[in-house]
């Protein structure tokens, strides 16, 4: 984003939180499963029952409460969110 002159603002949501609000905002535009970061610590910490069966609000709950269980970076351009880092998709929505 510095490279292409982008001006931006960084939230660090594992230290300043998030709403519940964003997140089911963010959901209906990705979807709750490109949101969860399943691959990290502190999912593999969450208790079996806790991992099992999850819905869309029980995730959600659990990203409110466990911010860092949520995929990173997210880049929020009016209607557009990307979740995690990819070069082309970033690239493709600077171009526009």
């Amino acid at each position: 984003l510095d490279d292409h002159g982008v001006r931006y603002e960084f939230h660090d949501y594992k230290i300043a939180g998030i709403d519940i609000a964003h997140l089911k905002a963010w959901s209906n535009l990705v979807g709750w499963e490109a949101l969860l970061n399943t691959r990290g610590t502190t999912w593999r910490k969450l208790a079996p029952a806790q991992q099992a069966n999850l819905d869309e609000a029980g995730a959600i709950k659990l990203m409110s409460e466990n911010p860092s269980l949520i995929r990173r970076p997210v880049l929020e351009s009016g209607r557009t969110v990307l979740v995690g880092f990819d070069a082309e998709r970033y690239r493709s929505m600077l171009a526009k």
